[in-house]
């Protein structure tokens, strides 16, 4: 049960309605309770008096010739009538159930019930259409049979209803105005309460758009604490998040402006006085060139973002990775024959066991299509000494562990550099090869997209030219083969 109802949650609302709520329920529950509490508290004296008075009418009968006998004083007949607010009747009755006194048609106890003579007992009976309390004993005379005779004083119950009705004013009457002041000062205390929360949130919106400091965790409440360390680690994630984006973009201007600047001189050389037709091919074959190198940057950092954003995007499927592997190399052998490069596939073949992976297959020939151009482009070759690449797709039968190599006859990458690679516009000193150095940095975007991870070793150790051997391990081909099943 909510007391406040509210189209959008408050926590200050929800917090009040848990206090609240339970004291306001609880409010008549303590109203019934008073109420039977006063009644009993109120009926202990009249019923001590009732008490009194069947021992007092008790001490009246005699025994005169074997016979019981009853006499009421006028005094106590009048002392039993001065009550105005109920109604006193009593009734005694001899040891052979004769009428001695009082009233005739008072009821009688429970034939079944069981008391000891001299005992006084309390019960609730009606008379009249009214009900009453009514004390009765037995008494022990010394007569013929030796039966007790039966005395009874009952009362209306008038007198004890307003008593205990005195006693609930007096408890609850005082609860009418505690009880609102208790909500009130709920209400203050829950108000002071909170605002820590509201300091925080004025914090917050007083800084600057450039400010991702962390928040201070120590000026807080404790219940709070956790809740701010979490906005600073998000906030410390969106500050390297921006820092990283800047960097790129600043890499991405520094990588564009190069083939940018060419396109507009070689624009400048073709348009001068007196050029040549052989000097305009000249500098239309620059202008070619500089336009395929932005071109393949442009696409290049295309392809990261992609990767970068395909996890929330682009949905995975069952992948035969042996056949993505094959249909890259496929278009891949025109550029190698043109560079004379022996470029060829081996290991498993598509379709056989452990093949199958779980992604996404444009980001995966992706993938193996950068490891091949980063291999074409890096391999030098000749007629007399052709460069050799092959790819390789290898399954271990039993850890079930799906494998990628690239491998290629190449001058290597030392130690030191085999980490710097994969950071984005990163080239490799010693080599005068055109690349945008984005190639494995999206390789191993894509390998954490598919739960893969990303080596490099040397191909021929000890060799002048070792080589460069790329291998892509996804370690948890496990679970996709439940997908291809």
């Amino acid at each position: 049960m909510k007391i406040f109802q509210r189209e959008q949650r408050s926590l200050f609302g929800e917090i009040l309605d848990w206090m609240l709520t339970p004291l306001l329920l609880l409010w008549p529950i303590s109203l019934v309770l008073t109420w039977l509490v006063a009644q009993g508290i109120a009926g202990k004296p009249f019923d001590r008096a009732l008490e009194y008075n069947v021992g007092a009418l008790a001490q009246l009968i005699t025994v005169h010739n074997n016979r019981a006998q009853f006499v009421l004083p006028l005094p106590a007949r009048e002392l039993l009538r001065a009550e105005d607010a109920d109604t006193v009747y009593y009734q005694v009755l001899g040891p052979g159930g004769e009428f001695l006194g009082g009233e005739k048609g008072l009821p009688q106890p429970p034939e079944d019930e069981k008391i000891a003579p001299g005992e006084v007992r309390i019960r609730d009976a009606e008379f009249q259409g009214a009900e009453l309390k009514v004390a009765y004993m037995w008494v022990r005379l010394d007569v013929h049979g030796n039966r007790p005779a039966l005395v009874q004083v009952a009362e209306t119950m008038d007198k004890r209803s307003v008593l205990a009705t005195e006693i609930v004013k007096g408890v609850m009457l005082p609860q009418f105005v505690v009880l609102p002041l208790a909500v009130l000062l709920v209400w203050l205390a829950l108000a002071q309460a909170i605002k820590p929360l509201n300091r925080l949130e004025e914090r917050i919106r007083a800084r600057d758009p450039d400010d991702l400091s962390p928040l201070d965790v120590e000026a807080v409440p404790l219940e709070v604490a956790p809740l701010v360390s979490s906005v600073n680690d998000l906030l410390m994630r969106l500050k390297d998040s921006i820092a990283t984006q800047k960097r790129f973009l600043a890499d991405a201007a520094h990588q564009l402006k190069t083939p940018l600047a060419g396109l507009r001189m070689q624009a400048d050389l073709a348009q001068r006085e007196g050029s040549s037709a052989e000097d305009l091919k000249q500098s239309l074959r620059q202008i070619g060139r500089s336009s395929i190198r932005a071109t393949h940057t442009v696409n290049q950092l295309l392809a990261l973002a992609r990767a970068e954003s395909s996890g929330a995007v682009l949905s995975h499927q069952p992948c035969d990775f042996a056949r993505l592997t094959m249909d890259v190399i496929r278009d891949c052998v025109p550029r190698a024959m043109d560079k004379q490069i022996d470029l060829g596939f081996e290991g498993a073949q598509p379709g056989s066991d452990g093949v199958i992976v779980s992604g996404n297959p444009t980001l995966l020939k992706e993938m193996v299509r950068n490891l091949v151009d980063n291999a074409i482009n890096y391999t030098p070759s000749n007629a007399d000494k052709p460069g050799v690449i092959t790819a390789r797709v290898l399954v271990d039968p039993f850890s079930r562990v799906l494998v990628l190599q690239v491998e290629d006859s190449g001058p290597g990458i030392s130690e030191a550099e085999r980490e710097l690679v994969f950071q984005p516009f990163y080239r490799a000193l010693g080599n005068e090869v055109d690349g945008s150095g984005l190639g494995l940095p999206i390789v191993l975007e894509i390998a954490r997209q598919h739960h893969a991870t990303v080596t490099i070793d040397d191909s021929r150790p000890g060799q002048p030219s070792p080589g460069a051997c790329f291998t892509v391990r996804f370690t948890r081909v496990a679970e996709t083969f439940d997908l291809a099943a």
